[in-house]
């Protein structure tokens, strides 16, 4: 191991002796290593080209804005903390871990006891840890920083591995300094080490001049945070050793040419960098989105670009408009504009689930396409969520894309070749293979992912700085944002009030908000509390009853409202109670369709869906009747989705629509972001704004011009039927499956506020859009009467309700992340006592959503001679692979595309799997199935899976349940003793 080795100008030139012997990476397969020297500079020139080329500008402007020389002052300091970041390894506690290179260090005088000496002791003075103790004491010793001035800085390299350290944390290093330095004779040469580093950071990187101006600073928590999340970056970059080789195995290089190759090795995409798009709006809007022919512009997509292009600062933006108004194109409108004048780098779009992330994954990808041409031409795009690598829009942008090791022997000025890639003009599309790691997804420049990622921004918990450095460079969507309960929505105000702090532009996309959840937003965004928010026309916020409504305000400013007017389009829908009972919708829809038509009828649990299904087949016959739920394995579920958009579309794009009568028996999977037309609706009571939803599938397109003349003559009024009530009580029974999923009192409500239309028979019709915001507010205000008669069931419901939501608000608060802090005040237990490492698994999202844990499993096909196959009803890829009957064996793992498949076919159990006896049953079942052979790291896709094998008839027993799943009608549950 030579250490005397020639290197160029920089840390190195600085430095001599023992210094030189502190080791900072070790190959544990081999005898390379990396001198600490080495490794800070690496870092430090890592950081640099991550502040040129990859921070968008947003970053380096709110660093640099605290800063005394700006952004030159926010760049110096960025690489200087990367620099510094482990100095914590020339300590003892650090050093004695690799025997040989310890030998070595003690042989230039840096004298250590043993690993094994040292014991478990060791753990409690973490590398992090000491170079926060080492940088603060240096501050202050050497440029009179007082504590707290020198731990916001100091802070960035404690916290540089996720957690920052806590008070109790660091006064516990005072009596550790034995790991620290060495007591007696090598104590002063471990300490002129550690400072003779330090010293020569701060020459090398240009701070020793800035560091008087920068002790008056206070440092804002958010700015201490990014700073945490860019030297985590340029740390996990520069320790990859395909990038930046360990010692010998280097070739002499300069560390410019070493910075040099590796950059070109990782390859990474910069940030978006929008201009304002100026010019008309209708011309903005036909370049970017594939209008049908004729089509204009409407009112509140206009309104929305020009509020975006004149608030004062761009901020949080809420847009409330009817279903299929265009609100998703309005809200990348408004991220376009909002980005180029915030310098945003890119885009989250964040959606309720996994299935509407993937609906909505291929239309960024076309609106991607169609943004004019950037100096960067390439942007970095990705899906996020647990099942993304299942996805094949996504997988194609993956697909051949590594990254490349450096070249040894290669001519520094050819770059290394980086295979496949997915061209799409005007810039290339890439799912970038260092961004795809569960932590660093979100940090790629587009992403559509599920509101999850967005909730964990506000969950203490590991490498947090990371999610919000990805936050904070984008612009961010919110789209259903009525679909959050309580316990979501206290982490979704928190993460607004951060995403205020960080002035982050954030667009809210609603059809049915009530008006004191829009209050909330805005205020937890602009950081006013309650009270003085009155005095600032926050009131106006919530009363304001018209709709659509366009609401902005600018972080720490005031609400600005704008109206503007509908479209023109609209539909009036008549409501009536319909008795529940399987066989008097079946009388009822065989009256309704006997000239034909396209009947939707919606249920509030898949049981009832199964139910009913099966008594309308037999009244209908089987082609005529189409059941979709959750409980599809997700390939199926993908594949329902797209038959219900083929036969069920807007003219020009549903192709297949039924000739004769056609009824779909659906749970709540047709409530959202499915562009379906039916010509009638069933549905079970719901809550109001569900109901709504509902409707807005109902009479959605014009079908032969506004009298409908295209529909069946009976079908040519919109008409909503309500059932899943008792009605014939003074006061509405609905059915116990719908009490356990919504609750009575919501319930209750929506009864309440419907009653009106439902008396008024077709003289009272729901106007939509009209209604809408109407319905909505009367069914959440609060408080509200009971209407008369319903007084006693309507109290017993409103205080369980109020009770469980005052339980979520307490759970949930429980891990949420602290609010901002004052400036200057350091990040220490910033995640103290959260919850570990959150990530979109079972686990991690059951951490920011209060349902029951559930179980996904992987359902796979069990042969009669007791072989594994996959399914063996599914149709070939895209491009047109077999994927049926694949054998699956148990001696090995399955070749990749078997393996894939399988994967495809995941499932969640249904909620008789979730109550804790049952589910610790389940599981203990499942894991008896484990195939041993596939729990290898060859085996990515179905390494760690439950795995349900299924009978060639599609049976099988579980946990006391006898299943069955069939293609037509997915999973179906009942006791094994029924």
């Amino acid at each position: 191991m030579a250490l005397e080795e020639t290197a160029p100008a920089g840390l190195r030139a600085r430095l001599a002796g023992p210094v030189l012997s502190v080791w900072a990476k070790h190959d544990r397969d081999g005898d390379g290593w990396l001198p600490l020297w080495r490794h800070m500079e690496d870092s430090a020139a890592v950081a640099g080209r991550l502040w040129d080329e990859w921070l968008p500008s947003s970053v380096r402007r709110f660093i640099g804005d605290v800063l005394p020389e700006g952004e030159r002052d926010g760049r110096r300091l960025v690489v200087w903390l990367a620099g510094v970041h482990d100095i914590g390894k020339a300590t003892p506690a650090f050093a004695c871990q690799v025997e040989g290179l310890a030998q070595v260090m003690r042989g230039r005088g840096l004298e250590m006891r043993s690993r094994e000496a040292l014991g478990a002791e060791r753990r409690l003075v973490p590398h992090g840890l000491a170079g926060q103790v080492l940088l603060g004491a240096w501050l202050e010793e050497r440029f009179g920083f007082v504590v707290k001035q020198a731990g916001q800085f100091a802070v960035v390299v404690g916290g540089h591995h996720g957690v920052p350290p806590e008070h109790g944390q660091i006064t516990a290093v005072e009596g550790r300094s034995h790991l620290l330095w060495t007591p007696g004779p090598s104590e002063a040469l471990w300490r002129r080490v550690q400072t003779e580093l330090l010293d020569a950071c701060a020459d090398a990187f240009e701070v020793r001049g800035r560091l008087a101006a920068w002790r008056g600073v206070k440092l804002p928590q958010p700015v201490q945070v990014l700073l945490t999340a860019v030297v985590i970056v340029a740390d996990w970059i520069a320790s990859n050793p395909e990038l930046f080789p360990y010692f010998p195995e280097d070739v002499p290089r300069t560390g410019a040419e070493r910075l040099e190759a590796a950059w070109r090795g990782l390859d990474l995409p910069g940030p978006w960098q929008p201009s304002v798009p100026d010019g008309p709006v209708g011309e903005m809007f036909a370049s970017r989105f594939d209008l049908p022919a004729g089509a204009r512009v409407r009112p509140v997509q206009g309104a929305a670009v020009k509020l975006a292009r004149s608030m004062e600062e761009p901020g949080l933006m809420v847009i409330e408009a009817p279903m299929g108004e265009g609100k998703t194109e309005a809200a990348l409108a408004v991220a376009e504009i909002l980005a180029a004048r915030a310098g945003a780098g890119g885009v989250f779009f964040a959606l309720p689930t996994m299935v509407t992330g993937n609906a909505m994954f291929p239309r960024l990808l076309t609106w991607l396409d169609r943004l004019p041409a950037s100096s960067e031409g390439r942007y970095s795009v990705q899906l996020a969520h647990s099942k993304a690598a299942l996805n094949e829009d996504f997988t194609d942008l993956m697909r051949g894309r590594r990254i490349a090791a450096v070249d040894l022997d290669g001519e520094m000025g050819q770059a290394p070749t980086v295979a496949g890639g997915v061209g799409r003009a005007p810039a290339e599309l890439v799912a970038h293979a260092w961004l795809r790691g569960r932590k660093k997804a979100m940090l790629s420049s587009f992403v559509a992912g599920t509101i999850d990622q967005l909730l964990f921004a506000g969950l203490k918990s590991r490498h947090l700085a990371l999610r919000h450095l990805a936050l904070a460079g984008k612009v961010i969507v919110i789209d259903e944002a009525h679909a959050y309960d309580t316990y979501m929505s206290v982490y979704l105000d928190r993460v607004l009030s951060w995403l205020g702090e960080y002035r982050v532009p954030v667009v809210v996309l609603s059809a049915t908000l009530p008006a004191g959840r829009r209050r909330e937003l805005v205020v937890a965004y602009a950081g006013r509390t309650v009270a003085a928010g009155a005095a600032d026309g926050f009131d106006a916020v919530a009363d304001a009853e018209d709709y659509p409504l366009l609401t902005a305000v600018a972080p720490g400013g005031k609400p600005v409202l704008r109206r503007p007017g509908v479209c023109g389009r609209g539909a009036s829908v008549s409501v009536e109670r319909l008795e529940d009972g399987p066989q008097v919708l079946a009388e009822r829809l065989a009256k309704e369709l006997a000239g034909g038509g396209c009947a939707l009828v919606v249920r509030n649990t898949v049981r009832r869906v199964l139910e009913t299904a099966s008594v309308l087949r037999e009244r209908f016959g089987s082609e005529q009747v189409t059941v979709a739920h959750s409980c599809f394995i997700d390939v199926d579920r993908a594949a329902n989705d797209a038959a219900l958009l083929t036969r069920f579309g807007p003219p020009g794009k549903g192709t297949d629509r039924p000739e004769g009568a056609h009824i779909v028996v659906a749970s709540q999977v047709a409530e959202q972001s499915l562009d379906v037309d039916f010509d009638l609706l069933v549905t079970d009571l719901a809550p109001v704004d569900l109901m709504l939803q509902r409707m807005g599938r109902l009479h959605r397109h014009p079908r032969g011009g506004t009298g409908q003349t295209d529909r069946p003559a009976l079908l040519r009024t919109a008409r909503c039927l309500v059932t899943g009530v008792d009605w014939s009580g003074e006061v509405p029974q609905p059915v116990r499956g719908s009490v356990a999923v919504y609750g009575a009192y919501a319930l209750l409500r929506s009864a309440a506020v419907l009653v009106p239309h439902l008396d008024g028979g077709p003289e009272r019709p729901v106007r939509l859009p009209a209604d809408i915001s109407v319905l909505v507010q009367a069914a959440y205000a609060d408080p509200v009467a009971a209407p008369a008669g319903w007084e006693t069931e309507w109290e017993e419901a409103r205080a369980r309700h109020e009770a469980h939501r005052a339980d979520q608000a307490e759970r949930a608060a429980v891990f949420r992340l602290g609010a901002v802090g004052r400036p200057g005040r350091p990040l220490f237990g910033w995640v103290a006592a959260g919850v570990g490492d959150a990530d979109d698994t079972r686990q991690g999202r059951a951490q920011v959503r209060d349902s029951r844990e559930s179980l996904e499993v992987v359902v796979v096909q069990r042969r009669q001679d007791g072989t594994l196959a996959t399914v063996p009803w599914l149709a070939p890829d895209r491009k047109g692979r077999r994927r049926a009957g694949l054998p699956l064996p148990t001696d090995q793992v399955p070749v990749a595309a078997a393996a894939r498949t399988a994967a495809s076919c995941g499932l969640r159990l249904p909620i008789q799997f979730s109550s804790p006896e049952v589910l610790d049953r389940t599981i203990a079942e499942l894991e008896e199935l484990c195939v041993e052979a596939w729990q290898v790291k060859d085996s990515p896709w179905l390494a760690g899976q439950l795995i349900l094998p299924l009978s060639e008839d599609g049976e099988g027993q579980l946990a006391g349940f006898a299943l069955r799943y069939s293609r037509h009608d997915g999973l179906e549950v009942r006791r094994a003793d029924q």
